[in-house]
């Protein structure tokens, strides 16, 4: 760092009408490859892969020595989805689920079959159909309609009907209850960061296991129950209309054996 053509000192000052120049090493950022990690393929062809998400893996680095996501093992199985994205480290993810969420994840192997994934997710015609399973605990109506923008504080997304909150919309309906205990199918209209996990907190129905909005700790699970059981889209290319599903995991499924 130079300050009028000579080094700055720790702490200089500065004044209106110096010039200050800085200068860097420009650094590559890319995936790293991680051929070790497994993945569960639910369909793959030419232009999109579907995984298996399991909970506890992150869907993308945060930085580049990290190793253990899913986007570091598409990268090792599909070499050419390291540059497909606008950032390096999305390796082709079309969009994202938190770490304890497990289910269905779509990455797109081509640029073409990325941007018109990344479109149907984001715009406004909502042309994908999102289902999720949710355990949740407190008392809920049969089904109903959860229309609360939400805003990011921290490390959470609250409710806020001001300016500033983004539209989000989700809709339920209950398949069981017992005990105070109700399990949901869920469908998401809308996109936003933790927006099934902070609705269903905000009507006072936290879901099971989710110690950041509030819900109840079960001592066999170490997730909370949260699980996007179906994706429905048209192909990116061909257009055929499909739905790609994932079975309820093993941990969830003794959660439920346990409640009903």
């Amino acid at each position: 760092v130079q300050i009028d053509g000579r080094t700055a000192k720790k702490g200089a000052s500065l004044l209106a009408g110096q010039m200050v120049i800085v200068e860097y090493a420009q650094v590559e950022e890319a995936i790293v490859p991680n051929a070790d990690m497994a993945l569960s393929i639910l369909f793959e062809d030419e232009q999109i892969v579907a995984i298996d998400k399991p909970a506890g893996t992150p869907c993308q680095p945060l930085g580049p020595s990290e190793r253990d996501t899913i986007a570091n093992a598409l990268v090792a199985r599909f070499e050419g989805m390291a540059k497909v994205g606008d950032d390096w480290r999305e390796a082709g993810l079309c969009h994202r689920l938190d770490i304890e969420t497990s289910g269905v994840l779509l990455a797109a192997k081509t640029r073409t079959a990325w941007e018109a994934m990344r479109q149907a997710f984001s715009g406004d015609a909502r042309a994908i159909d999102k289902y999720y399973v949710a355990l949740v605990a407190g008392p809920i109506a049969d089904e109903g309609t959860i229309d609360l923008p939400l805003v990011h504080r921290g490390d959470h997304m609250s409710p806020d009907t001001g300016e500033t909150g983004r539209p989000a919309l989700t809709r339920f309906h209950v398949t069981r209850r017992h005990e105070g205990y109700a399990l949901l199918d869920v469908q998401l209209i809308t996109g936003v960061l933790h927006q099934v996990r902070a609705h269903l907190a905000a009507i006072g129905a936290p879901i099971v296991g989710d110690r950041l909005y509030g819900g109840p700790i079960e001592i066999d699970l170490n997730r909370f129950f949260l699980h996007a059981r179906s994706l429905a889209f048209a192909h990116p290319v061909t257009g055929k209309r499909m739905q790609i599903e994932s079975q309820l995991p093993d941990e969830l499924t003794r959660i439920l054996s346990a409640h009903f």
